[in-house]
């Protein structure tokens, strides 16, 4: 019994952390059943959404909870979950060594620093822009405001910890930037310029997500996760629309 409650404890933190860090439901589903299947447990039951696991083993009487309270894009930490759960397969770790990465792989696993991910948004921003509109000319201009857009959402959604406000207001600071630089002759296009700011905060993952969970099967996390990434995109909207309206 021990060695079960085990299995399902590894089974239920490799799904929440490849949940919470953007992966879709098949894959993390899929890992899950695979280190089962190392462990000698062929028919594990699985019941996942964006919120929570469920999990258990028919011929036991176990079966477990597990809370997902937060949801990020960390692709590394993924990719770290899939990588011990083949040295598992490979029998290079046993289970209680399985366990412990996977314990201690909020901090084992390297996070770029703040600058590093400005520097990215900004990167991203720039280019963007002008490989969609052809406008050569607000390319500095784009690259410092969508690097500043994403400091204030940054630094604003470690305070609050609610993303969409944190969107919100990212947004609107770029809003107001964008047209006074076109004001003070720094830039050209408006349009141009806010849509290559904001591009750093479209949120590109958790839509590719739905459409792949819906395209799976999974009908509640699917929709849920579009719901959200809805929510994000009129975040953005509302931001940029307040700033049209009353500017």
């Amino acid at each position: 019994m021990a060695n079960v409650n085990k299995v399902i404890d590894t089974c239920l933190l490799a799904g929440k952390i490849m949940i919470e860090n953007g992966s879709e439901m098949a894959r993390a589903e899929d890992t899950m059943k695979r280190i089962a299947q190392n462990s000698g447990v062929s028919n594990l039951k699985i019941f996942a959404t964006v919120t929570g696991l469920i999990v258990s083993i028919p011929e036991t009487p176990s079966a477990q909870i597990e809370n997902i309270d937060r949801r990020a894009i960390d692709l590394e930490k993924v990719s770290a979950v899939n990588t011990y759960s083949r040295q598992y397969a490979e029998q290079k770790i046993d289970l209680i060594q399985f366990y412990e990465k996977l314990t201690t792989l909020d901090d084992a696993t390297p996070f770029f620093p703040f600058w590093l991910q400005t520097l990215g948004a900004a990167i991203v921003s720039g280019p963007l822009m002008a490989v969609f509109s052809g406008n050569m000319k607000d390319l500095l201009i784009t690259m410092l405001i969508g690097g500043l857009g994403f400091s204030i959402f940054y630094f604003i959604n470690r305070i609050l910890n609610i993303k969409f406000i944190s969107e919100f207001i990212a947004s609107l600071v770029i809003g107001f930037v964008a047209v006074f630089a076109v004001r003070a002759g720094l830039g050209h296009s408006i349009d141009d310029i806010i849509i290559g700011s904001v591009m750093p905060l479209v949120p590109g993952v958790p839509l590719t997500n739905a459409v792949r969970d819906v395209l799976k099967g999974h009908l509640v996390s699917g929709p849920a996760r579009g719901v959200e990434a809805i929510l994000s995109a009129c975040a953005i909207g509302f931001g940029i629309a307040f700033v049209f309206r009353f500017v």
